[in-house]
C-alpha cells in the first residue's frame, strides 16, 4: 500500500468511526439492523399512545401480534378491500402489491389477511372529507375515525407468510402517516379499473 493509499484508508476509517463508532466499520448489515429498530420502537411508542390501556396493548402485541387501537385522535384507518388494491396495482402479487402502495401511499399500509382487507394509516382529519362523509367508495372502502377501532400488527411483522396481519408499507417513524388525498386517488383508480372490467357493478 503506497503513502497515498494508507492516508486514504485512515480518512475513510475516521469517517466510518464518526458515523457508527470504532470497531463497527464493514458491519452496515448491524447498523441497519440498529436503524430498524430504532424506527420500529419509535413507532411502536407512538401508536401505543392510541390504547385504551398501554399495558393491555402490549400484551396482546406480544400474545397474538395485533393489538386493538383507538381511531381518531392520532390517526385514522382507510380500510380497503383487497380486490380494489389489487385491481389499482394491477397485480395481487404481494411483494409487487407492496412496492405499489409504497411508492404511490407513501406511508403505512397493514394488510389483514384474515379479512382479505387493506389498511392506510392517515391523520385524523381525513375521516372528516367529503369523499368520507358521502361514503363515496362504500362498500369497497371506508374511513374509520372517531369512535372506531382497528387491530394494528406489531410494528416488527412484515411477513405474509408467518403473520395473518402484517405491514405491507412499514412505519418510517412517529407520526408517518399516508397522505387522505393520495388514498383517494388509489381507490379512485381501483374503481374504475374494476368499472372497467364488469367487477365493480356485481359486487354493489
Amino acid at each position: 500500500m503506497t503513502g497515498v493509499d494508507e492516508q486514504l484508508y485512515e480518512d475513510e476509517t475516521d469517517v466510518m468511526e464518526a458515523l457508527f463508532g470504532e470497531g463497527e466499520q464493514g458491519q452496515g448489515g448491524g447498523v441497519l439492523v440498529h436503524l430498524r429498530q430504532d424506527r420500529e420502537q419509535g413507532a411502536r411508542s407512538w401508536l401505543l399512545l392510541s390504547a385504551q390501556d398501554i399495558d393491555v396493548a402490549r400484551q396482546e402485541w406480544n400474545r397474538a401480534g395485533v393489538a386493538l387501537l383507538r381511531c381518531g385522535a392520532l390517526f385514522a384507518a382507510v380500510r380497503i378491500d383487497a380486490d380494489l388494491v389489487h385491481a389499482a396495482a394491477g397485480t395481487s402479487d404481494d411483494g409487487e402489491v407492496n412496492e405499489y402502495l409504497a411508492a404511490v401511499l407513501a406511508g403505512p399500509v397493514f394488510r389483514s389477511q384474515h379479512r382479505g382487507r387493506y389498511y392506510a394509516l392517515v391523520p385524523a382529519s381525513a375521516a372528516a372529507r367529503r369523499e368520507w362523509r358521502e361514503r363515496r367508495y362504500a362498500p369497497h372502502a371506508e374511513c374509520l375515525g372517531l369512535g372506531s377501532y382497528v387491530g394494528v400488527p406489531r410494528p416488527d411483522l412484515d411477513r405474509p407468510d408467518r403473520h395473518i396481519s402484517y405491514w405491507c408499507v412499514p412505519m418510517s417513524g412517529p407520526g408517518d402517516l399516508c397522505d387522505a388525498g393520495a388514498v383517494s386517488q388509489l381507490l379512485g383508480y381501483g374503481r374504475h379499473v374494476m368499472a372497467m372490467a364488469g367487477v365493480l357493478g356485481a359486487r354493489k
